[in-house]
Parts: structure tokens; sequence; C-alpha cells
């Protein structure tokens, strides 16, 4: 029962994601990024991963009722005001979080399509990304791949500043309301990212490259933060631009940090924020 004191709620973010038993992606890195930005994360994980900085060992996918039931429990009781959403590794985990957003019209949703590891493995199958695409695309408010994942979606390499822009307006043309295309794998000592909306004017955002070899987890951090920025109430570009801010800062603080032998997390903690309290609706 709901307390007549009551005057506030927490902004509150959903990740339907993969856990990462090295806490550096993931689930864990959603919730590390949702709390430091001063919202209350809840999960749904779609698949469980043993992995480390070195890379993934095994995947041990969630049954489907479970995951349902997951998004239906925290939905039904405690509310959504955004979505992140990661790994969802086979065309029938699409499926049923495609019905779920429907069933509940969940609200800001950010598609980070975790397609390939950092190792070049593929993690998931032509009929999921067509379904992904035909599903989750015009459902989300963002989708946010990498080069390599949007390379895999247009069919060809992406290699340059021209190519990505003609990639991401490719991509709205497949179904995307908005486009967050990262080039961090671009070579250089400038990061090029490309914001384009259903407006298709291009958005251009570089920064200088941070030079750390903790880059594990940058994806699913940006794209929680997107989605922690949408639920504070903030316009897409301005959370975009926002959760980029947060992540270059993660990146800097953990620059010198060891944590094991391969890429390291992120400094998902160095500026945390208290809980931030929105008006009881």
């Amino acid at each position: 029962m709901t307390s007549s004191m009551a005057r506030f709620q927490y902004p509150r973010v959903l990740s339907i994601a993969g856990s990462d038993s090295g806490g550096g992606a993931g689930i864990q890195a959603d919730l590390k990024s949702i709390a430091a930005l001063g919202c209350y994360g809840m999960t749904a994980i779609t698949a469980l991963t043993a992995q480390n900085t070195q890379g993934v060992r095994a995947i041990h996918p969630v049954p489907l009722k479970m995951l349902a039931d997951q998004i239906d429990a925290v939905v039904e009781d405690i509310g959504v005001d955004a979505v992140k959403i990661g790994m969802l590794h086979s065309a029938d985990t699409v499926r049923t979080v495609s019905a779920a957003i429907e069933r509940h019209a969940l609200p800001h949703i950010v598609l980070d399509p975790v397609m390939i590891a950092t190792s070049g493995a593929v993690l998931i199958d032509n009929e999921a990304i067509s379904v992904l695409v035909r599903y989750l695309f015009p459902r989300a408010a963002v989708v946010t791949p990498n080069l390599d994942e949007a390379s895999l979606l247009v069919g060809r390499p992406l290699d340059n500043e021209a190519a990505m822009e003609a990639a991401a307006l490719q991509l709205l043309d497949m179904g995307a309301q908005a486009v967050l295309l990262k080039g961090g794998h671009l070579p250089g000592d400038t990061v090029s990212d490309l914001l384009v909306t259903n407006e298709r004017q291009p958005h251009w955002m570089r920064a200088a490259r941070i030079d750390t070899p903790n880059t594990h987890g940058t994806g699913c951090t940006l794209s929680s933060a997107i989605a922690s920025h949408l639920a504070l109430g903030a316009p897409l570009a301005q959370a975009v631009e926002l959760a980029r801010e947060y992540v270059r800062g993660a990146l800097q603080a953990g620059a010198r940090v060891r944590t094991g032998e391969g890429s390291g997390p992120l400094d998902h903690s160095y500026a945390p924020q208290a809980m931030r309290l929105l008006p009881l609706r």
C-alpha cells in the first residue's frame, strides 16, 4: 500500500540484458551507471555469461518465460521511465522482449544491439538480426551500434566518416527512429560519434581519444546512461551528450587502474550523484 506521505518517486530504468560475471559490462555495468546518475535500476536478465576481462567462456540463456516474468514483475509493481536493451541472443528472445514492450507500452527504449564480442565472435544469428530489425528498431527511441555492429547490419565495412553517415541513414531506412553510431573503432586520435534522427540531419560529436586499455563495457555504459538521462526528462540529443560526458569521465578516471589481465572496466562511480526525486505520478 502506498503511504499517504509519499510525494516522490525515483527515476526508474529497466535494463534488459545479459549478466557479465566479471562485472564490467552487461547488467552489472548498467546498474552501476544507472545508480551513479541518480536513477533506480531494475533488471530482466536475458542470459548468464561466464566471462572476465579476457573474454567470454560460456553463455547460458534464461528461459523465455522467466525473462517475460522478470519484465512483468517490475513493470506491474514499480513502473518504468526508460529501458535499456542489450544482449538478445536469439530470435525468440527478441520476440519475447518486443511483446513485453508492446504489452506494457514501455517508454524511452534505448537499443544497444550487442552482436559482436571484443574477440570478433558473432553473438547473434541471422534470424535474430532480422527479427531485431523488424520488431525492435521501430520501438526504440534510439539504436546505438558500434562500427562492427552497424557493419553487420548494413552488410559492408565502415572505415571512414562518410561511410558512417551513409550507414546511419540506411539504419533509419530500416526502421530506426534515431541512430547513435559510435565511431570509436576508427583509427586516429579523435573519436567521432554520429547521431541521426528522423530529421536525417547528421549531428557529429567529436572528442580526443582517451588513452586507456580499460574499455570493457563502454557500449553498455553509454546506452544505460542515455536511458538514465531520458528517465530524468532530457530530450534525446541532450541525453546522448550527457551520457557521452559521463562515459568519457569514467574512462579517464579508470585509465590508470589495472583490473584483470585483459580489457578492464571503466570507473562507473567516479562522480556518483544522489538519487534523484521526481514528483509522484
